[in-house]
């Protein structure tokens, strides 16, 4: 696929459209549940257009929960080692099946997930699903996994806290304290837990409801190194990972890839694509010491949280100045075209929460950022176009500006799209068209160099403060010009473009151009030159984006 990657990313349990009042804390039963069948052609249609090329549905995979489905034989987990009433979707239950919550019919949810893949492919984009390769729910146990694999644990030696051919790591002698009670559940010898806890008694900022896997390090020994033989949870892994590549996955969003060794990504990575040459690896990663080393691994794409996500917020909430953005991006130096840009995701706050900006409308600059910056792709979370704002308190999470995922819920904007949206929501929806349609279709963010301007603005400028970013994508006689205003007032600003400049993306000194604002589609004729400042006037929290070329 050509082009800029946008991924648009949905946790389909919240994707629901009935107009049920909801309940806190509620069951599946009161609040009711989102479908796979949900994402009907319409509204995949919809999807595409709006430019995104992937799709990733996160909680596919059945994962721990407190609802029993008798007529298939899966039965409800103990709320002691659940979080919420329907779970995490990163306690996998079992890696080989779908989630029957989002089925209409659970016992043919296999058979409702292979459509939709072939609904998403109709539609013109691409299938990602997570995978979730350090831990499990503590229930771990697969009942549809195919007969030649080996069940999880099944031939551990659980007299060993550690061997490199167990799944697990255990306590012998020792059971499991959960934070609160017991009740339901019972584990010796304990096993370790999924976010490097390891000992016996967890606490209730673990992850209590997951258990870690052994990809042959021992943590308790040094951190020593066992990987010839080649460990038996590589094999199990590589196993799932075929498996849904297989039933037509395009991509895999891998969940804390930095608790994984990088060893195995580079065995396990190059033997799916062997067999799948066009699927994504995507990776959940937080330290840009270890980029390169995974990348190294074989991950196409990498998670931009540490340098734009983490700037950005922090210039969205005043707590640095806009000319910062420039600075983080030496942190990804080389590395760009594998970053993925994102602005919210399932781990972060709404923009529009009280926790973060308030106002949806506030973020459009960064917004213009993360979707114009460079070659690298886009993530934009669902209901994000929308304004979403997070306040809701659903049950198990809270009011704590974020949309949850371990709770039976809906989201009401989502509920009133696309026919009872309010004006202000239709106006956001409609930026967000135009942006993704830049960054989908304009040469220059697909293929062109960046040029920060903001280095030559501090003594030249009129107008200018820190409260505005500017930069310059250039590709084969054609220039994009993103000028972005992080404050709240309307400003009038002259860039001043140094001679340097010039040079550097090839463009002719003091003779016509053609510029559009490619957003509000005027144009006219211009000559931009190091003698003089080019004016434009910007409104609050809002952004420009002008096109040149060489006027014919």
């Amino acid at each position: 696929m050509n082009g800029k990657l946008l991924i648009y990313s949905v946790l389909p349990r919240l994707m629901g459209r009935d107009d049920t009042e909801l309940i806190r804390g509620g069951s599946i039963r009161t609040n009711g549940c989102g479908k796979m069948a949900d994402f009907t052609p319409e509204l995949l249609n919809e999807i595409r257009r709006m430019g995104f090329t992937h799709v990733w549905f996160i909680g596919l995979i059945e994962h721990a929960s407190t609802t029993p489905y008798p007529e298939i034989g899966v039965e409800a987990n103990p709320q002691c080692i659940v979080k919420g009433r329907a779970g995490s979707p990163y306690a996998v239950r079992d890696y080989f099946d779908i989630d029957p919550d989002l089925a209409c019919c659970p016992a043919n949810r296999m058979k409702e997930f292979e459509a939709l893949v072939h609904r998403v492919h109709d539609a013109g984009m691409r299938f990602v699903m997570d995978f979730i390769p350090n831990h499990v729910a503590r229930c771990y146990r697969s009942d549809v996994r195919p007969k030649d694999i080996p069940e999880l644990g099944a031939d551990d030696d659980t007299r060993r806290a550690f061997s490199p051919q167990n799944n697990f790591y255990y306590f012998p002698g020792e059971a499991l304290q959960l934070p609160n009670d017991n009740h339901g559940w019972y584990e010796l010898p304990a096993l370790a837990t999924g976010n490097d806890c390891f000992r016996a008694k967890v606490s209730g900022d673990d992850w209590y409801e997951a258990v870690k896997l052994n990809y042959g390090v021992d943590y308790l020994g040094g951190g020593q190194m066992y990987f010839q033989p080649i460990p038996n949870t590589w094999h199990r892994m590589l196993e799932i990972l075929c498996y849904w590549s297989a039933r037509g996955v395009d991509g895999f969003r891998c969940d804390m890839v930095e608790m994984v060794p990088p060893a195995f990504w580079q065995w396990a990575i190059p033997q799916v694509k062997a067999r799948h040459p066009d699927v994504v690896f995507i990776a959940e990663i937080y330290q840009p010491s270890a980029y390169r080393a995974y990348v190294e691994a074989g991950f196409d794409y990498l998670y931009d949280k540490t340098a734009t996500y983490d700037t950005l917020r922090r210039v969205l909430c005043h707590h640095a100045p806009a000319y910062s953005i420039g600075d983080a991006r030496y942190i990804n130096e080389g590395l760009h075209e594998r970053m993925i840009s994102f602005l919210e995701n399932h781990d972060e706050q709404r923009v529009a929460s009280d926790f973060f900006c308030g106002d949806a409308f506030a973020a459009r600059p960064a917004m213009a950022y993360i979707a114009l910056n460079g070659s690298g792709p886009l993530m934009i979370y669902f209901a994000q176009t929308l304004g979403e704002r997070g306040m809701d308190t659903e049950g198990f999470s809270g009011c704590d500006g974020r949309t949850t995922i371990f709770d039976y819920w809906h989201l009401d904007k989502w509920r009133r799209y696309p026919d009872r949206l309010t004006d202000e929501e239709k106006r956001l929806h409609d930026f967000y068209r135009r942006l993704l349609g830049v960054a989908h279709r304009e040469r220059t963010v697909s293929e062109g160099g960046y040029y920060d301007l903001m280095f030559a603005q501090k003594e030249r400028s009129q107008g200018i403060t820190d409260r505005v970013h500017l930069f310059v994508r250039h590709c084969s006689g054609e220039w994009l010009l993103v000028a972005a205003n992080y404050s709240a007032a309307e400003l009038l600003i002259g860039i001043y473009f140094p001679p340097e400049f010039f040079e550097a993306v090839c463009m002719p000194v003091n003779v016509p151009l053609r510029q559009t604002d490619l957003f509000s589609n005027e144009g006219s004729v211009v000559a931009l030159t190091p003698y003089a400042p080019y004016q434009i006037r910007m409104d609050a929290h809002n952004i420009r984006i002008i096109r040149f070329i060489l006027q014919e």
